[in-house]
């Protein structure tokens, strides 16, 4: 076990490039699972939930290495054992998304029901319906599903409920070798599903946004190879444009599309905070804290709204802003729970229900010690613990390291007093 010793009160300055988005990435290599041919992925994270699932595929079988340059290479020529355990489950939710392909290129599989961060229900019977329409049979006992697609899957229309991302992945993987069309209604819109999109189109699949909210698959025989990179990380670039805005400071973030970041951008906009992007070095934007900072009313929603990832860090801000801030986060139940651990640190905030917080400020914060819940209360203790005057003492980095690269040599180098070590 290991905790983050953080000491507030320095305005962090300086330039940070962001690494490739987690939420793309993990879903790239389980698009790799298509095809016997090699793939490499650019631009990987050096985050633990990449360990856990290249940890994962190699069990099956497949061969997932990594490069001198960062790079992933992926060959999964063949399977040895189409099953997917409990432990890469509890540890990330994410191992969900081998479902399609694995149903899709071997007709069947076994994969347990997925774990990870307690921010809700999250319940991935949509995932089970999309395979069970595209013609798979799915059983589920003890813990695990099994399931088959013995005369392979076929072309179908899957309409969503409401907005899954992940959902939207598993059912695109799976259309891809299906025979016959695949529409998928009330499809994501996020960055990551158009860029899982681009490099299936460049390892041969047939898929079209034919509306901001459907895709339509024309399933092929096979794909090939590719290279790819993977795009920036835009919930990390948010992190640390919040970072220079809670300590008064001004941080340059390069390596992300600042088109991705426009409801976020528009929110700090309207909260005092300036902000400025900019295209070249592969894209990202300056943000300068300062006084004054104005309250706001947020609510989450599906892209290209406000990101549920980016409402927990946000919260550490509105503590900052004169007068009475609101969240309504309408994504997950139970995403206010980091609450209890920032108002430990003074933050004044009232949570009304699972879905409603009101903030007010501006409010001193302290150094405590404070206790990580999940992946974005991570962000926001480090943000808040960065705001602070005094020392804080945060537990529970296993969960930061998931979704962060290497993020306190990052903001050492931006000025921050951070120090990891072993409990």
């Amino acid at each position: 076990m290991q905790k983050f010793i953080v000491t507030g009160g320095v305005p962090l300055r300086g330039e940070v490039r962001i690494a490739g988005a987690k939420n793309a990435v993990l879903k790239m290599m389980a698009a790799a699972v298509l095809t016997d041919d090699r793939c490499v992925l650019r631009n990987v994270p050096r985050i633990s939930d990449v360990q856990i699932l290249r940890g994962a595929m190699t069990d099956i079988g497949f061969s997932v290495s990594p490069l001198e340059d960062g790079a992933l290479e992926i060959t999964a020529a063949g399977a040895d054992w189409l099953f997917v355990p409990l432990e890469a489950a509890m540890k990330m939710r994410s191992s969900f998304i081998l479902l399609g392909p694995l149903l899709s290129r071997f007709g069947r599989v076994i994969i347990s029901n997925p774990g990870g961060d307690r921010i809700g229900r999250r319940p991935v019977d949509l995932h089970v319906d999309a395979m069970r329409a595209l013609g798979a049979e799915i059983e589920y006992k003890n813990g695990y599903y099994f399931a088959q697609a013995p005369g392979g899957l076929r072309g179908a229309r899957i309409s969503f409920p409401y907005v899954t991302v992940m959902g939207t992945e598993n059912a695109m993987l799976a259309g891809t070798l299906a025979r016959g069309t695949t529409v998928i209604e009330n499809a994501a819109q996020e960055p990551e599903v158009d860029d899982l999109v681009a490099m299936l189109r460049a390892m041969g699949a047939k898929i079209e946004r034919t509306a901001p909210h459907r895709l339509e698959i024309e399933g092929v025989d096979r794909l090939h190879g590719v290279e790819h990179r993977v795009l920036g990380d835009r919930l990390e670039a948010g992190t640390f444009a919040m970072a220079a805005a809670v300590t008064g400071g001004e941080i340059t973030v390069r390596g992300v599309d600042p088109t991705h970041l426009a409801a976020f951008t528009d929110l700090l906009t309207g909260m005092g905070i300036s902000t400025e992007t900019f295209a070249e070095d592969g894209g990202g934007l300056r943000v300068r804290g300062g006084d004054g900072i104005r309250p706001a009313d947020v609510e989450t929603q599906p892209y290209p709204g406000f990101a549920t990832d980016l409402q927990a860090p946000l919260a550490v801000l509105m503590t900052q802003a004169h007068g009475i801030s609101t969240i309504h986060e309408t994504i997950y139940e139970d995403r206010l729970d980091y609450t209890m651990e920032l108002v430990k640190m003074g933050a004044v905030i009232e949570v009304l229900d699972e879905r409603h917080a009101r903030i007010a400020g501006p409010t001193a914060l302290h150094g405590r010690e404070v206790e990580i819940a999940d992946l974005r209360a991570g962000a926001t203790l480090i943000l808040a613990a960065l705001a602070a005057d005094e020392t804080s003492v945060i537990s529970g980095v296993e969960h930061v390291d998931r979704g962060y690269e290497a993020i306190e040599s990052k903001l050492v180098a931006l000025g921050a007093q951070i120090t990891r070590i072993d409990a």
